[in-house]
């Protein structure tokens, strides 16, 4: 064991919307949503409700006690379900997902969502994000059998956070005046990650994804993902998609992003020099492409999480929680870091279980001139923005989308007639008998639900 010193960063506060404009203050990296409202909170006037769960498993009382509870939470939240749902039918199997989703799209023109009760680990998962987000698309929202059979308010408030994104809503922002000074000029935050097939597979595609930001708070990000060559690390085809998201960026904002600050998931130090080679010169050319002298700044900055540094307070009083953990924001750039080298550790969440594992950040690349303190404390901030839960995640929420959005496309990519069970070793994707082609458009998300979060 060695003796550093490190610190712990403020949190920032986090805004609400509704007609209180509540502000939440995280307390060791969790906060509470109880008494706010959604900062924009989107009105559902038209959904509908499919159970694949058996009649005997879920009865008919159970929806509507769950569809009442949703309601009312959703309500409290500031993302009103007005009205019962247009439709609420029982159905079996993958093979009924398709025509019952074109079916409703051609009878409720308007509708917005389409909530899905699942009996447990099942492929009709991978059918309904296959049909929701690729073929018809229509925001889906499926939810486990024994969570509608006995609700609980953590649950229904966790559906009602990735409902609200799913449908174009923003659920909170960083406080603005508690922002990094950096938010002044327009920039955009980038987040890439390359999942692999599992070991022994030798034929399915890596899958590269890209998200970026869409807006100054940030909070809504926008998705790219590419089929790639089996268990290639470096995203061969990065140019095309940071182009695509810094058009994306530019009409939904109206600028053109001044700092690109890059975050990269999933890369060893032995592949340090050949991925900023290949990835930092095609940022450059998506730059170059949509604007000759087109030159923002970028800052390149690999996010790692596995690796054998656990950190522990020196004073068992510092110690948090039943596990002993540092506290959120504990960062450490001194010591156990690279003599001559820019990186720092930093861990954002609070623990749960166990020893917390801080994440690892090299900075390999800093046109923007960041000293540690701004990258650190940027990070920290951008760690309490993930839409999904109210607390700070272990990793930038830019970086945490792009994982999400390959994993999501490893589930469009399996065939109707595979098994996709839950995790990795199970999800085929049948890649080693269809072409590139054909794998490329089955992960093309629809363009009607491009601009939301359809990964969350």
């Amino acid at each position: 064991m060695a003796d550093v010193q490190g610190r712990v960063l403020l949190p920032p506060k986090i805004l609400y919307g509704g007609r209180t404009k509540a502000q939440a203050v995280p307390n060791q990296g969790v906060w509470d949503m109880r008494g706010k409202q959604f900062y924009n909170g989107i009105e559902i006037r038209t959904w509908a409700i499919a159970c694949f769960a058996p009649q005997r498993t879920v009865r008919e009382d159970a929806l509507r006690n769950f569809t009442q509870q949703l309601q009312r939470l959703s309500n409290d939240a500031g993302m009103p379900i007005l009205g019962q749902p247009c439709f609420c039918k029982y159905a079996t199997g993958p093979d009924q997902v398709e025509p019952m989703f074109r079916y409703l799209m051609g009878l409720y023109p308007g509708l917005q969502l389409i909530v899905v009760v699942l009996p447990g680990k099942t492929p009709v998962y991978a059918e309904v994000k296959r049909v929701g987000d690729i073929l018809v698309g229509i925001a889906t929202q499926c939810v486990q059998a024994k969570n509608v059979n006995k609700t609980s308010p953590q649950t229904l408030s966790n559906l009602c956070l990735k409902i609200n994104v799913k449908l174009g809503g923003v659920n909170n922002i960083l406080q603005p005046g508690a922002r990094h000074a950096v938010y002044s000029d327009p920039l955009i935050f980038i987040g890439a990650d390359v999942t692999h097939p599992p070991v022994g597979d030798c034929s399915r595609p890596s899958i590269a994804a890209v998200v970026g930001s869409m807006d100054g708070h940030p909070s809504r990000y926008a998705a790219t993902v590419r089929v790639q060559a089996h268990r290639e690390e470096i995203i061969q085809e990065l140019t095309s998609m940071v182009r695509e998201l810094l058009i994306q960026f530019y009409k939904s904002t109206g600028f053109k992003p001044q700092r690109i600050i890059f975050y990269r998931d999933g890369v060893s130090e032995g592949q340090f020099d050949k991925v900023l080679d290949h990835e930092l010169r095609a940022i450059r050319q998506a730059c170059v492409c949509l604007e000759g002298g087109y030159q923002p700044g970028i800052t390149f900055v690999v996010v790692q999480k596995r690796h054998h540094t656990r950190l522990f307070c020196a004073d068992r009083r510092d110690q948090i929680g039943k596990s002993g953990n540092i506290p959120a924001g504990t960062t450490v750039d001194i010591g156990i870091t690279h003599p001559t080298e820019f990186d720092f550790f930093l861990c954002s969440h609070a623990g749960i279980q166990g020893t917390s594992r801080p994440s690892h950040y090299h900075v390999l690349w800093d046109d923007n001139q960041f000293t540690a303190d701004d990258l650190q404390i940027m990070t920290y901030q951008l760690c309490h923005t993930y839409v999904r839960c109210t607390r700070s995640v272990s990793i930038p929420a830019p970086a945490y989308y792009a994982h999400l959005v390959a994993f999501r496309a490893r589930y469009h990519l399996v065939e109707k007639d595979h098994d996709s069970g839950e995790g990795s070793s199970h999800i085929s994707g049948n890649g080693d008998d269809r072409s590139k082609t054909a794998m490329d458009k089955a992960v093309t998300v629809h363009p009607n639900i491009l601009k939301v979060m359809y990964f969350a």
